[in-house]
């Protein structure tokens, strides 16, 4: 394959430079699944005497975490190599342990144990230094590569930043009928949404009562719902969940689908980092009959050990798939592509023959999905399958075949895929096949985004509702986060359409490309938010457009304001992760549950300067431009029912008369007139000159950075830090020019366990500590103080 040769030549090249650039030669060795050439150099890195060279092995393993390949992260990270420790030459005089104690490798002097597992005196041991220090950079870059520490750093984040509206929530719930369980649960979902990752789940405390009513799926999404407002929580998340979990056995004496919903929950907190949790959702799986909670563990397994293709758990799922629950069949059929995201294996022949044996849709299109997610990014390689499927009878084969087709060209622009997709939107006698057509192209083109209202815009105008529905998301999946003034105005007549489902599409689609785009950056920010607001509050709406009204609004304000969906990663290559995300959530057409994959391709807009210890030191740099262009949207205030206006007085005709008389005489005698205290002159605010908004803005690390922002962050010269490497978001690794000085820490704790089980407990009734400002309480009294004149 000639990309591959390109990759190989590019590392050659890299090598031969004078000071080889192992950023870039580790990002291509990941993609030709190298892990033995990155480990290497990793290791090399760790182990040299520069502190400078560690900086750069946790900036490459920062960089490389941002492209979400599991699997391969957990390769490079078994393969780096345990550090030495020596026992003193006593201990090895007396030989009294076995051979194979002795010559162990551990990672510190405190993990030696004998092999009756008692503890070896630490007093008896002596590490030559340099494998000490090694044994220290190696538990980082370990932390780094498992993904822990850039969750928990970007859970700090979002915490210590979040700055959600309640009131827009408390809005949407007024506004809605209890009747209307579509709305209610769409506001469950905006929360979570809106929350995302913060940790804070202020609303569902406050509303306790109105969220019990949620029943049956309702209520498995309401839970379902925590996952996203806690992912991250890696250390607490089961505790978190503990309430709802199934209680031993096949089921305690909880609703099942809450315990579904809390076991899907797990899956959205551990999403690409299941290695602590996938056990226990194996074994929540197995040892259950209940079709909705092997629904949700089918779908926590699949979220959790994500692209790791692991067998076992595969063929656990596959007996799930083999009961033909179509509630649990169609689960297992999606976790299925998800563990094998990208493998292409022969996994996906089994699937596709069962899809032809079943005869539940729900299944088949659960498989069709899954079938699609093997098949991720393997282009050409893929091309028989995608013809069996799309050739297909069965409409939503076909269907899971163009599912195929867009995740196989992934990003890729092909004008092949592209043709192909095109010839289905036009040509299908199926609107499934053809809304999902144009829908793919999307995902095709996500890497060269000005394409896309381009290529659909005719399509947009179409006379079928689907395709014009596809074109609207299309777009939305394509120029996601961008605010691409294209994207806007094709998408701005779809909002008006006369069908209600492509107004819910167009809306969604819209919130996903002006996601962090300020209304100083794009008027258009401001009149979309108000159209929002206007047909969520409409008692005569629809029901579809105003479900895709609120969930606009979850994720116009996605994460506390502080996230955006990205596709691509810094270095301009797949976020795996996020894509497969999307792909799943643009299913929510067929099931509800399924919006929660949004999640997945979330984003931190943030800049996180760390140093040698991983730790956040407080420094400042600049943004050089107008605040007012990336500031946080202005909080929705309450509109006051009291004001207190000033009406006009009624005032006769013959009482005017005799006051303008006498005005006229005190004219003639040279007395001002001084009626009604009217003479005290009050300053008029427009004499006042407006000051002029500055040009620059400070910022303190870590700070809200979003991507339109990016090319005007610059660094202080006289600055005690600098950079690895050139970056003006993500992660970054800091030199510290002055490290005698002591260092102050920004202020970015995690929640603290107490306040996380009091929110994992919150739904069932508990009242924790707020984790933020309720929307009803009073603002503090202005403390005491002098008037003089």
């Amino acid at each position: 394959m000639l990309f591959i040769q390109v990759l190989r030549l590019l590392v050659e090249v890299f090598w031969q430079l004078p000071s080889p650039d192992y950023l870039s030669i580790c990002q291509r060795l990941m993609f030709l699944d190298e892990p033995d050439g990155v480990a290497n150099i990793l290791e090399k890195l760790l182990r040299s005497d520069n502190k400078d060279d560690a900086l750069l092995a946790f900036q490459i393993a920062f960089d490389l975490v941002e492209n979400e390949h599991q699997a391969f992260l957990l390769t490079v990270r078994e393969r780096l190599s345990s550090p030495k420790l020596q026992y003193s030459e006593s201990v090895q005089s007396g030989s009294s342990e076995p051979d194979s104690v002795r010559d162990r490798n551990a990672t510190s002097t405190e993990d030696v144990q004998m092999t009756d597992g008692t503890q070896v005196d630490n007093s008896a041991l002596h590490t030559d230094p340099n494998e000490a220090i090694y044994a220290e950079r190696l538990t980082k870059i370990r932390g780094i590569l498992s993904g822990e520490t850039s969750i928990q750093l970007a859970l700090q984040f979002l915490y210590s930043h979040n700055k959600s509206d309640l009131l827009t929530l408390k809005t949407i719930k007024q506004s809605v009928e209890m009747r209307n369980s579509v709305c209610h649960s769409a506001t469950i979902y905006a929360n979570a949404i809106m929350h995302a990752g913060t940790t804070v789940d202020t609303f569902l405390r406050e509303n306790l009562d109105w969220l019990s009513r949620a029943t049956n799926w309702a209520k498995f999404s309401a839970t379902a719902g925590l996952g996203v407002i806690h992912r991250g929580h890696l250390q607490q998340g089961r505790s978190l969940m503990a309430p709802y979990l199934p209680q031993g056995g096949a089921g305690g004496g909880g609703s099942p689908y809450s315990e579904g919903g809390a076991l899907y929950a797990l899956g959205l907190i551990h999403a690409n980092h299941g290695e602590g949790i996938k056990q226990f959702l194996l074994d929540s799986l197995k040892s259950t009959n209940v079709e909705v909670i092997q629904h949700g563990a089918c779908l926590g397994l699949g979220l959790a050990a994500l692209g790791t293709a692991d067998n076992d758990v595969f063929d656990d799922i596959k007996n799930v798939l083999y009961t033909d629950s179509a509630v649990a069949g169609e689960a297992a059929g999606i976790s299925m592509g998800l563990l094998m995201v990208g493998t292409a294996s022969e996994k996906a022949g089994e699937m596709l023959a069962y899809a032809h044996e079943t005869q539940h849709e729900k299944i088949i299109r659960g498989l069709a999905l899954g079938i699609a997610l093997t098949v991720y990014g393997r282009e050409e390689e893929a091309d028989t399958l995608i013809e069996q499927m799309t050739r297909d009878q069965d409409p939503i084969l076909r269907y899971g075949g163009l599912y195929a087709l867009a995740l196989a060209y992934r990003g890729t622009a092909n004008n092949k895929a592209i043709r192909q997709l095109l010839h289905f939107a036009v040509s299908d006698v199926s609107d499934d096949v053809r809304r999902t057509a144009v829908l793919a192209l999307g995902f095709v083109l996500y890497s060269d985004p000005e394409q896309t209202p381009r290529i659909v815009s005719l399509l947009s105008e179409s006379y079928n509702p689907h395709v014009r529905y596809g074109a609207a998301l299309a777009v939305g999946i394509s120029c996601a986060g961008i605010g691409l003034s294209e994207a806007i105005s094709l998408l701005e007549p779809l909002t008006s359409d006369v069908v209600d489902f492509v107004r819910q599409g167009a809306l969604i689609a819209m919130a996903m490309v002006m996601v962090q785009i300020s209304e100083a950056s794009d008027s258009r920010v401001g009149a979309f938010r108000r159209q929002l607001e206007k047909i969520i509050l409409d008692k005569h709406e629809d029901t579809m457009s105003k479900m895709g009204a609120i969930l606009a609004s979850g994720i116009l304000d996605a994460g506390g304001r502080n996230v955006t969906i990205k596709l691509l990663s810094k270095t301009k290559h797949d976020k795996i992760t996020a894509v497969v995300g999307l792909a799943v959530f643009s299913q929510f057409w067929y099931w509800y549950p399924l919006i929660y994959f949004i999640n997945l391709a979330f984003s931190p807009t943030a800049f996180i300067g760390l140093n040698y210890d991983l730790k956040v030191p407080r420094f400042e740099f600049l943004s050089h431009a107008k605040p007012s262009l990336f500031e946080y949207p202005k909080p929705t205030t309450v509109p006051t029912t009291t004001s207190a206006v000033k009406l006009p007085t009624a005032v006769l005709s013959t009482s005017a008369r005799a006051k303008a008389r006498a005005s006229k005489k005190e004219a003639e005698k040279g007395k001002p007139s001084d009626k009604d205290g009217d003479s005290m002159q009050l300053e008029n605010p427009a004499d006042k000159k407006a000051e002029p908004e500055p040009s620059f803005e400070l910022l303190t690390n870590p700070a809200r950075v979003v991507p339109a922002q990016e090319k005007f962050i610059k660094f202080l010269e006289e600055s005690r830090y600098v950079t690895v490497k050139s970056a003006p978001s993500g992660f970054v690794l800091l030199k510290d020019l002055r490290p005698n000085e002591p260092e102050v820490l920004s202020l970015t704790d995690t929640p603290s366990s107490a306040a996380a089980s009091n929110a994992g407990g919150s739904v069932t009734g508990q009242q924790g500590s707020a984790s933020a400002m309720a929307v009803d309480e009073e603002p503090q009294p202005p403390q005491p103080f002098e008037y003089t004149s």
